[in-house]
């Protein structure tokens, strides 16, 4: 039975780039760096970036990506600092809460979220939209 998320990776183009994009504009924390390679962390979350030759600038066309927590406090001076970097926003937010939808220096698709899993049942709650059989 899977108890969790042990830790996510991405296989990034140039470490010393997205070292300094996962560490300086998204606030992440540096564990260690190595020539290939970069541990940090974000909450709980243990993030690995890897060097690796083979990524290409190919985008997935789907709504799959990873959302990052933050506060209500912190969205928007995170949010400019992601415009300011250059990130490329990928989707517009259409759910409760506030949401900006972006790509890192490789492509991979992410989000800033104000809100939680308790937030979204609420909305759903509150503005039905479909038939929801909850668990």
């Amino acid at each position: 039975m899977v108890k969790g998320i042990n830790h996510i990776t991405f296989a990034v183009k140039n470490i010393e780039v997205s070292f300094e994009f996962y560490k300086e504009v998204l606030g992440l924390r540096p564990v260690v760096k190595w020539k290939n390679g970069a541990y940090l962390t974000t909450g709980e979350t243990w993030i690995a970036l890897n060097q690796d030759s083979r990524v290409s600038g190919v985008k997935r066309p789907d709504y799959s990506h990873i959302a990052f927590s933050c506060t209500s406090f912190d969205f928007q001076v995170l949010k400019s600092q992601l415009l300011d970097y250059g990130c490329v926003e990928w989707s517009e937010n259409k759910s409760e809460g506030d949401s900006f939808y972006f790509l890192d220096p490789d492509g991979h698709k992410f989000e800033i979220h104000v809100g939680d899993l308790q937030s979204r049942l609420k909305e759903m709650q509150d503005n039905p939209w479909d038939t929801f059989q909850y668990y």
